[in-house]
């Protein structure tokens, strides 16, 4: 069957708003290592990782053989029984927290797991006030959405939460953008005081936030951004949630989770994706008194199952063992310098910014600001059409998302670089023309 045979069924049953890339979307087949084989043959160099979760690649063996194993044994045991690997699973991530004493509970996606965040922190802090950043994503559930600070991932605007909304930290569209650090810090951190004291009635449960946000393209704020904003919230007892369902697992090189690298330590952090390597998996790691403050039973069906916790276990493993945040950080770096090389002589690039190996290159009409949004969609296409896999982004949807599993080699970089220079270069001609 062709994709677009394929496609038709797809939307004949699937919800309108479930989005596909691409002009003619197209079905993935088959991976190993970096790169992926679509159903009518065409190979990828596979540089989104199916959303970041594909952390250390595809078809892995340490990884596939241990699922295969416990797929042999058992699939299925709910928390009701004791969990051999879930056990094991939440002490690893237990000790690479940076959370004191901390314990864990699993999901089954990043969604669950900032929803039960969110249970603990408005439950701990008895008060259902959320401040949340610009610019972020937390998943497609009623709470997440609320909390979710794009317009276009906003599906409806009736909440669970009362959620008041602080600086990110992306300085490309600030008004603080013109401040040196130092200045720019204290002018967020100042807004964050003001918000609370003017926009809240005090008692806010906790401040959900992405060190690196995703969906939002990216924005990297300076180091010393997230020390202060917690110095205040510490001032009113606020907890500091870390949403880390994309930027765990040392992607961004410079930290295991990502927030802990800026200089703060959370009260709770959110991790999913990348864990299982494709395994659908999600969970909480937090402080005993935040973990511990529900006063009724629970349970949790699939979250924590044996096959995707003996998943977590092996990528954890792998990525250890081979070091994979050093080389999140080395390739990381090497993306990026590639990137701005591309930029200096495209101006359709305003921006390159990024941390590790979660890289966003903001698309700008030439010589103004203004967002490219068709140009980001024809730079899509174009890289397909080419061979590589690339996401989409960004408050404004123009920002391109270069995120390899943790894996990719410094060749493979070269390899994604050659294709987007050529396609830039490509698309920024064609942008000029048009708006001569």
């Amino acid at each position: 069957m062709s994709h677009a045979e394929l496609a038709q069924r797809h939307r004949r049953v699937m919800p309108a708003w479930l989005d596909l890339y691409y002009d003619e979307p197209i079905e993935l087949v088959r991976g190993k290592g970096r790169r992926v084989t679509d159903g009518e043959g065409r190979e990828y160099l596979d540089f989104f990782g199916g959303l970041l979760a594909t952390m250390v690649g595809h078809d892995v063996a340490e990884i596939t053989e241990a699922i295969q194993a416990q797929a042999g044994r058992l699939l299925h045991s709910s928390t009701l029984y004791l969990i051999r690997s879930q056990i094991e699973l939440a002490e690893r991530i237990a000790r690479l927290s940076g959370i004191k004493n901390a314990k864990v509970f699993f999901a089954n996606s990043g969604t669950e797991a900032v929803e039960t965040a969110l249970l603990l922190a408005t439950q701990r802090r008895r008060s259902h006030q959320v401040l949340a950043l610009r610019g972020s994503y937390h998943g497609r559930s009623f709470g997440t959405v609320a909390a979710t600070g794009i317009r276009g991932w906003s599906a409806t605007a009736l909440s669970p939460l009362a959620v008041t909304y602080v600086h990110n930290g992306y300085r490309y569209r600030s008004p603080f953008g013109h401040l040196d650090d130092a200045g720019f810090i204290a002018a967020c951190a100042e807004e964050l005081r003001t918000i609370i004291e003017t926009s809240t009635a005090g008692d806010v449960a906790c401040l959900l936030a992405e060190p690196v946000q995703g969906a939002g393209g990216f924005a990297v704020p300076p180091d010393g951004f997230f020390p202060a904003m917690k110095e205040v919230l510490d001032d009113y007892g606020i907890l500091l949630v870390s949403d880390e369902v994309q930027s765990g697992w040392g992607r961004t090189g410079r930290s295991f989770f990502a927030m802990n690298g800026f200089g703060a330590t959370p009260d709770a952090i959110t991790f999913a994706k990348g864990l299982g390597n494709g395994v659908a998996i999600g969970g909480v790691v937090a402080s005993p008194e935040l973990m511990d403050c529900l006063g009724a039973h629970s349970i949790s069906t699939a979250g924590g199952n044996p096959l995707a916790t003996t998943a977590g276990v092996a990528t954890l493993d792998y990525l250890l063992s081979h070091d994979l945040q050093a080389n999140a950080d080395r390739i990381g770096e090497r993306l990026v310098a590639g990137l701005r090389d591309i930029a200096d002589s495209c101006p359709l690039v305003g921006e390159v910014r990024g941390m590790g190996l979660m890289i966003g290159v903001e698309l700008v009409v030439p010589g103004t600001r203004d967002p490219a949004v068709a140009a980001t969609a024809r730079v899509l296409e174009a890289a397909r059409q080419r061979g590589l896999l690339i996401g989409r982004g960004g408050l404004l949807g123009n920002v391109l998302r270069v995120t390899p599993p943790m894996t990719v080699t410094a060749a493979e970089a070269d390899e994604a670089l050659a294709v987007l220079r050529e396609v830039l270069t490509e698309v920024s001609i064609v942008e000029q023309k048009e708006n001569a």
